[in-house]
């Protein structure tokens, strides 16, 4: 009996790892909730620092898959929306949207657990800046930022098609914060995403 249970769990890890292996053209769309947590130092100004906080919207990550290890990944999402302190007084408000394109290594471990890691750009896009507090009535401006990005993730195999993912990113985020016109400066944002959901593989 514990033989024919030992061959039971073997034969179901060896179909899910088989079932779930990837392929070269397989498409695996990734959606859960992506966090982004603001880890640099903002920007430094006479009156003290100015800092994002962080927000959590719907994430999106697909990768089509060159060969059966490599793939060329997107991440998207919906709108995050940040608030700016400083020195933790709200001072405004930005929305900004991630797009992230990554080359990806996906490692085949013999069973339904697959890690990857990635490697490539970002392109974060700022937009409806609102002034709050102290700064109410003046126009506030950030430039879209471009920079390297980097990720770790896996993927667990439930069946054929789905999978447990979660995965971690770091964005080299820097922005030029302008206030009525005058440069401010840089505001290191450069934050860590953390997405976890599911993935589906077609």
């Amino acid at each position: 009996m514990k033989k024919l249970v030992a061959a039971c769990l073997i034969a179901m890890v060896s179909a899910g790892s088989q079932a779930f292996a990837y392929e070269a053209g397989d498409i695996v769309l990734r959606v859960g909730a992506a966090q982004v947590d603001p880890s640099g130092d903002g920007l430094d100004i006479v009156s003290g620092n100015i800092n994002a906080d962080d927000d959590t919207q719907l994430g999106l990550s697909a990768s089509y898959m060159i060969t059966n290890s490599v793939g060329v990944a997107v991440l998207a999402a919906t709108p995050f929306k940040h608030d700016l302190t400083l020195d933790g007084t709200i001072i405004g408000e930005t929305k900004h949207l991630p797009p992230t394109v990554t080359v990806q290594y996906h490692m085949d471990t013999g069973s339904p657990f697959r890690p990857y890691a990635g490697a490539g750009f970002n392109y974060t896009q700022f937009f409806s800046e609102e002034t709050k507090g102290p700064l109410t009535g003046t126009n506030l401006e950030l430039s879209h930022s471009f920079g390297l990005a980097a990720e770790v993730g896996f993927d667990y195999a439930i069946n054929q098609d789905w999978a447990l993912n979660a995965a971690v990113y770091y964005a080299d985020i820097d922005t030029t914060a302008k206030l009525d016109g005058a440069e401010l400066g840089d505001v290191e944002i450069d934050p860590w995403v953390y997405m976890l959901g599911a993935s589906y593989k077609f």
